[in-house]
C-alpha cells in the first residue's frame, strides 16, 4: 500500500516541472502493445475500463482511478470496456538536482483509488488549458493546479482508507479551518475542495455533525466575531466588515441586521450605553 504522507512529502519538498498534459480517447477493445516508458507520469481515468500491465504487475483501471509510472518500465494495456476509454495523461520531470539516492524521487508504479470526483475533471481541464505557460506567473498557475489535483486525490484516498464516509474528526478539522480563515473570502466549493469532497457531500456531513450548513456556519461565526469587535472597540463599521471577511460594508450591515436583529451601528451604541 502506498504511504500517502510519503507521497505528499515527495512532491511538496522536491522540485519538478509539468511537461505535457493530454486528454486522450481510446476506442473500445483497443490494445496497446508492450513498450518502455520514457517519462514520469500520471493517468487520471475519466470513463471506460482498461487492464494495464507494468513490469509484470496487472492493474484494473476504471473511472476515478489514478495511475503513476516512472521511466524505463515495461508497459502494455488493453481496453476492456465496450465503450470508449478516456483519460488525462500528465507527464512531468524531476529537477536534476534532486538526489536520486535520497529515496524522495517517485520511481514506483502504483494505483490510487480516491473515487470519482467531478472537481478533478474541472481542474484537469484547466491544467491542460494552461500547460504551456509563457511566463513565470503562468508556470506558478500550472504548479498550483497540479497541487490542487494531487491534494484532491490524496484526501480522497485518505477518506477511503479510514471510512467510506467522513468521520466527525474531518468535519471538526473543517470547523477549525473556518475559525482560522473566517476573515478571508471563500465559497462552499473552496471548503469542499479543501477536504476532497463534492459540495453536496461536504454540505451533508457538515450539517450532520454541526447542525449548520457550511456557509451558514461561516456567517454565524463571522457575526459572532463582528459582535465582539463592536463590543470591545470603537471601530468604524467598514473596518469591522473587512475584519470579518466582507469588502462591502453595506452588504455586511444587511447580513448583520438579519442575524442579530439590529444594524451594526445600533448594536455598537447599545453596547456603549449598557
Amino acid at each position: 500500500m502506498i504511504d500517502l504522507n510519503k507521497l505528499a512529502e515527495n512532491y511538496a519538498n522536491d522540485s519538478f516541472e509539468i511537461e505535457e498534459v493530454y486528454r486522450l480517447v481510446i476506442q473500445p477493445k483497443s490494445t496497446l502493445r508492450e513498450f518502455t516508458t520514457e517519462k514520469y507520469g500520471f493517468l487520471f481515468i475519466i470513463r471506460g475500463e482498461a487492464r494495464m500491465r507494468v513490469n509484470g504487475t496487472v492493474y484494473e483501471l476504471q473511472p476515478g482511478s489514478v495511475f503513476h509510472a516512472a521511466p524505463n518500465m515495461l508497459m502494455d494495456a488493453q481496453v476492456m470496456s465496450a465503450t470508449e476509454y478516456e483519460y488525462f495523461a500528465l507527464f512531468y520531470k524531476w529537477d536534476e538536482s534532486v538526489d536520486e539516492k535520497s529515496g524522495r524521487k517517485c520511481d514506483a508504479h502504483f494505483k490510487l483509488e480516491p473515487a470519482a470526483n467531478p472537481r478533478l475533471l474541472s481542474l484537469l481541464t484547466m491544467l491542460q488549458q494552461n500547460a504551456h505557460p509563457r511566463d513565470w506567473i503562468g508556470k506558478l498557475r500550472v504548479k498550483e493546479l497540479f497541487f490542487r489535483i494531487l491534494h484532491q486525490v490524496l484526501i480522497g484516498c485518505s477518506h477511503r482508507e479510514s471510512d467510506n464516509s467522513p468521520s466527525k474528526r474531518v468535519i471538526e478539522e473543517a470547523v477549525v479551518y473556518i475559525h482560522g480563515h473566517y476573515m478571508h473570502p471563500f465559497t462552499l466549493d473552496d471548503l469542499a475542495e479543501q477536504y476532497g469532497m463534492t459540495t453536496k457531500r461536504f454540505s451533508y456531513f457538515f450539517h450532520k455533525y454541526t447542525g449548520f450548513r457550511p456557509i451558514d456556519y461561516v456567517i454565524h461565526y463571522r457575526m459572532e466575531k463582528a459582535q465582539e469587535l463592536l463590543r470591545t472597540g470603537n471601530y468604524p463599521v467598514s473596518d469591522v466588515a473587512v475584519s470579518v471577511g466582507y469588502a462591502n460594508a453595506l452588504y455586511f450591515s444587511r447580513v448583520f441586521k438579519k442575524k442579530v436583529g439590529v444594524a451594526p451601528s445600533a448594536y455598537a451604541n447599545q453596547e456603549e450605553h449598557s
